[in-house]
């Protein structure tokens, strides 16, 4: 059999691009993932004790995009959620972003407007110009005591680099709230899969000229099918055989632990952003999916060097890298690159899902 596109990839990227495909080109396509499931990251499914978890880490989904709103909703239901994360040090839970009400409980104070927040935050924050690095985003707006406070280490243990060796945009996608709003996105829509999101993959990918083939690396059957084009969404510098040298990653190692009673945390996720704590947050999956159970189940998040590619590594010596691998993307007709891991940069979901809509409506209009 002949494929019209051999995709890459059974994530976010690929999913959206072999459905659009197979929908509305009519073509054939033939989905290859090297993984045991489609989904990519955002795979969930239910541990041995009956508990929804994301074997991956908590995917919130949120986005001001009704375009990519409407068109994940032909394949899933939603249920209303909103995030909340705590910062635990020392075992007391402070509000992340950070807020009026951190400030007010880490400090004693009693601030009851958003300009007396801002004036302490104008009278202790370290002017810094230019901003290089993640370090002078975050002292130019809080000072360095919250710096150090909830951000240096928690920062450092995620990418065993200091923040002043990170590009601004790691730290710099944490807001700073002057109000009380605890909740860690504002985005108009904030909703997760109601059956999960490995359910809303599956409707995505069940088009009847869609195939998929599990636990198979592309390299190993590339040269047995026949395909007219081929899109891309694994990691660019595997692709061109590391000819360059590695593009670094950080993975992350988890801990799964199935609790005997009902609730265990007071919001979903608890961030410990001490350096004595070795790791970074701990999840409690039943909130993010809204599972009525007798018991509950955390996952403990351990970065890592190692395992599968999670967050592309922003320095500007991996920037140059990657730079040289897309120069060479231009030297290929019949291959695109798309997603996270091709691209080298780090994408919400909904900005996947948008980039995705993007790139096929330019290339194939």
């Amino acid at each position: 059999m002949r494929y019209d596109f051999l995709i890459v990839g059974a994530g976010f990227a690929g999913s959206v691009m072999a459905e659009r495909i197979a929908c509305q080109l009519d073509k054939k396509v033939l989905v290859v993932e090297k993984r045991n499931h489609i989904g990519g990251n955002a795979y969930d499914e239910y541990d041995e004790h009956g508990i929804l978890v994301h074997r991956y880490g908590p995917h919130i989904f949120h986005t001001n995009s009704k375009m990519v709103f409407d068109y994940l909703s032909q394949f899933t239901e939603w249920r209303f959620y909103e995030h909340k994360v705590l910062a635990n040090i020392k075992d007391e839970l402070y509000p992340i972003p950070i807020n009026r009400l951190t400030i007010n409980k880490l400090y004693n104070k009693d601030f009851q407007t958003e300009d007396e927040v801002k004036d302490y935050l104008e009278a202790v924050r370290e002017k810094r110009y230019p901003i290089k690095n993640s370090e002078d985003i975050v002292v130019n707006q809080v000072g360095v005591d919250l710096f150090e406070k909830f951000f240096r280490y928690y920062t450092k243990k995620q990418w065993d680099l200091e923040p002043r060796e990170l590009s601004p945009q790691v730290c710099g996608r944490i807001p700073v709230r002057l109000n009380e709003d605890g909740r860690y996105f504002t985005d108009r829509y904030q909703f997760m899969p109601k059956e999960g999101y490995t359910k809303m993959f599956a409707r995505m990918l069940e088009h009847p000229n869609i195939e998929v083939q599990l636990n198979t690396d592309y390299k190993k059957i590339i040269n047995d099918i026949k395909f007219d084009k081929m899109i891309y969404t694994g990691p660019i510098d595997y692709f061109f055989e590391y000819k360059f040298g590695k593009l670094p990653y950080r993975s992350i190692r988890f801990e799964f632990e199935n609790i005997k009673k009902e609730k265990t945390q007071e919001v979903a996720q608890i961030n410990h952003v001490t350096e004595e704590v070795e790791y970074t947050r701990m999840i409690e999956h039943k909130y993010l999916t809204g599972q009525q159970a007798e018991t509950t189940t955390i996952s403990k998040e351990y970065p890592s060097h190692n395992g599968e590619p999670f967050y592309p590594i922003p320095t500007e010596e991996n920037r140059h890298l990657y730079l040289k691998y897309e120069n060479e993307t231009k030297k290929l007709d019949n291959v695109i690159f798309c997603g996270r891991l091709a691209e080298y940069q780090y994408f919400n979901m909904d900005q996947v899902v948008a980039n995705t809509l993007k790139i096929i409506k330019n290339i194939f209009k």
